[in-house]
């Protein structure tokens, strides 16, 4: 009844073959139940099944006149069908067919994007093992902090990323609903049983109530949910950028035998797909807001959703299968410069010990409020005169008054910031 669809055929989902195709199952499906029922002759229900087609060109002309895209639909089919169409669409409203096709239409693509999700998950597992111990400079604020690690980075992502796969799951679910409860959900003329029967076959379950409509806080789940993994997607190409800045180079996107960066400097390598993907998020959470805001509608329905949905439901999963698809590659195919990770850890001559050897003072009994006062004057004479903030801590009376030479050796040792590395992998699932 619905074709499959593999990765990368989003678009295809879209496609008004694609829709016509569910409406006419939907319809015959439909014409199913109610023969069950003993609404439909069992002959008729034959002679549709067998006959039953479309011609996508000559509905879309019929629309042209008719200017309703159902009734123009049913007109088509009718003329492949004969004299038992007029079973066809019996008891039923417009949006029986277009919310239950566009329920089955979000699975689909939904379902894609779900396979996306797991092959960026083991694309991001690979590389955070792989950097599991490459300690890096951590940042807060833009501005050195302390020691992190690679792998530890990478390992952040991946956990967002198995929320993501999580929440995309449930907005499958909370879509995958249908409804034939005619034209104000009451069912006065048409049975619960050929929703649940539709549905079933269908693979979606029958909704608790509808008006004419199913209720659009679903969809907004759903699009909500496609503009969270697109933030994340412009998070981490966010990150991928600072960490490309000719200053910084740590990171760098992949740059392709014959790829031109600048049409005036030859020597420019940009962070494009990163800022790419950043500039697409965009347009998800702007869709996002669009599908709130077909919330309201008036009283059992108005038309208000539908010219929105035409757009923001094929636009959106389009958009985010490309974009997972672009990042997962992204990732496998990320440079990563390891001499540079090391030059920038070095690079505050050993500042970002400050809270260790604060720590280590107060170990040592000093008072919290003093040990802060000293560790940030040697701090402060560190920027400003650039030398080893080990030698000024040494050549500090107030500072070995309390700590030995051994106790140096371990405030000024990168391995003690990697001593939970394990505990957060194993905590994370790697």
């Amino acid at each position: 009844m619905i074709p499959r669809y593999s990765r990368n055929e989003v678009s295809r989902i879209w496609s008004d073959e694609n829709k016509f195709r569910i409406w006419l199952d939907v319809e015959i499906l439909a014409c199913e139940a109610q023969c069950k029922l003993g609404l439909v002759p069992a002959k008729s229900l034959a002679v549709i099944k067998k006959k039953a087609d479309f011609n996508t060109r000559k509905v879309l002309k019929i629309e042209e006149t008719v200017k309703h895209d159902v009734i123009a639909f049913l007109t088509n089919v009718a003329s492949y069908v004969g004299i038992d169409s007029r079973f066809i669409h019996m008891g039923m409203t417009s949006s029986d067919v277009l919310d239950t096709a566009l329920s089955v239409q979000m699975k689909q693509a939904g379902e894609i994007i779900l396979k996306d999700l797991l092959k960026l998950r083991v694309a991001l597992k690979k590389k955070t093992r792989k950097y599991k111990k490459l300690t890096m400079i951590g940042r807060t604020h833009g501005i050195h902090a302390e020691p992190i690690t690679l792998g530890l980075k990478f390992a952040l992502w991946f956990d967002e990323n198995n929320r993501n796969i999580q929440r995309m799951k449930d907005a499958i679910e909370n879509i995958s609903v249908g409804q034939i409860s005619g034209a104000v959900g009451t069912y006065e003329h048409i049975s619960p049983k050929v929703e649940e029967y539709v549905c079933k076959k269908l693979g979606l379950k029958a909704t608790k109530i509808s008006t004419q409509i199913l209720q659009r806080d679903r969809h907004a789940q759903y699009l909500s949910t496609l503009a969270i993994i697109a933030s994340c997607i412009d998070k981490y190409a966010t990150e991928i950028r600072h960490l490309q800045k000719t200053e910084v180079l740590e990171l760098e996107e992949s740059f392709t035998k014959g790829q031109k960066g600048s049409s005036a400097m030859p020597h420019k390598k940009n962070p494009i797909t990163s800022e790419q993907l950043s500039g697409l998020a965009r347009v998800i959470r702007g869709n996002s807001l669009a599908a709130m805001e077909n919330i309201p509608l008036w009283h059992e329905r108005d038309i208000s959703h539908s010219s929105v949905e035409r757009i923001i439901m094929p636009d959106s999963t389009i958009l985010l299968d490309y974009m997972l698809n672009k990042f997962t590659a992204l990732i496998e195919n990320v440079r990563v410069y390891e001499k540079n990770i090391k030059k920038n850890l070095e690079l505050t001559r050993g500042l970002i010990f400050s809270q260790t050897l604060l720590l280590k003072l107060i170990e040592k009994k000093m008072r919290r409020e003093d040990a802060y006062k000293i560790v940030q004057t040697v701090a402060m004479k560190c920027w400003e005169e650039k030398v080893e903030f080990r030698k000024l801590a040494e050549s500090s009376s107030e500072v070995m008054k309390f700590l030995t030479e051994k106790d140096l050796n371990e405030v000024f040792d990168y391995g003690k910031s990697q001593k939970s590395v394990d505990f957060i992998f194993k905590r994370v699932g790697i």
